[in-house]
């Protein structure tokens, strides 16, 4: 059996240190084959949040990959460097950004959905491109047949029991996209829940699989990550919280 944890919106800047040492000491006692981390690892890009941020990932000493959320790029205080030199932030973390993962029977590929500039007003909401979805679909191609294909993205890719309004332009076709290539789930955050939602796409069921945040920028969940459980092709979500409530499995099924 593989174990994955799926973290997201960390927002170092925001974070909530009992949460982050939590998490820290679960990744140390019960050692997950690897971490994806769905996005928002900064609450404004700063250069000390993402050198925080890249010490607390490297501290966890396992495998993982970070994509990048809409707090990851510099916001309307600097629209220079939000639309020339979005990335130049990065250099603490920049090995770990949308690495692929292949562990024990599941491959792990990366979809960017952030954009530097957008044709509307709230620059926060997702986007997916041609080349970035070009690139998952390559990745998925080149996987081992017989994988559980986990792709990760910053944002929701449609609003079906997602718990927010994610308005992914390009997403429902991507969604659609990946399915068809052979997507099992898609990984995301953003909205601060945990959620698992499976959707027919392509003739196929793929799950949509949401982590909560280790923020103290809480929604209707307190701080929270997934524990990932995959045997063959069967795929449990067990959402983890840092409260008194016990873990939940919020979504279990053979993947096809």
């Amino acid at each position: 059996m593989a174990k994955l944890f799926h973290v997201s919106d960390v927002h170092f800047g925001a974070e909530d240190p009992a949460a982050l040492e939590w998490f820290a000491q679960c990744v140390a006692a019960e050692k997950p084959d690897a971490v994806v981390m769905t996005g928002d690892l900064t609450m404004r890009a700063l250069p000390r949040e993402f050198a925080a941020g890249g010490r607390w990932l490297r501290s966890l000493g396992v495998p993982l990959t970070l994509e990048i959320g809409n707090h990851d790029i510099p916001y309307y205080s600097d629209p220079l460097h939000r639309l020339f030199r979005p990335y130049r932030r990065y250099a603490a973390v920049e090995q770990l950004i949308a690495q692929p993962l292949a562990v024990a029977g599941v491959t792990v590929v990366p979809l960017k959905t952030i954009a530097r500039a957008q044709w509307r007003v709230d620059q926060s909401k997702g986007r997916v491109s041609a080349t970035s979805l070009a690139l998952a679909l390559a990745r998925i191609a080149a996987a081992p047949a017989d994988d559980v294909i986990l792709v990760a993205a910053h944002h929701p890719l449609i609003e079906d029991g997602t718990h927010g309004p994610g308005r992914t332009r390009g997403g429902a076709a991507a969604l659609a996209a990946l399915a068809a290539a052979g997507a099992d789930a898609v990984l995301s955050g953003h909205v601060h829940v945990p959620f698992d939602v499976p959707v027919e796409r392509a003739g196929r069921t793929v799950r949509m699989i949401g982590a909560g945040t280790l923020s103290k920028r809480t929604r209707s969940s307190p701080p929270a990550f997934n524990e990932l459980r995959i045997e063959g092709k069967r795929l449990e979500t067990i959402a983890r919280t840092l409260s008194s409530r016990p873990d939940t499995a919020i979504g279990i099924g053979q993947m096809q």
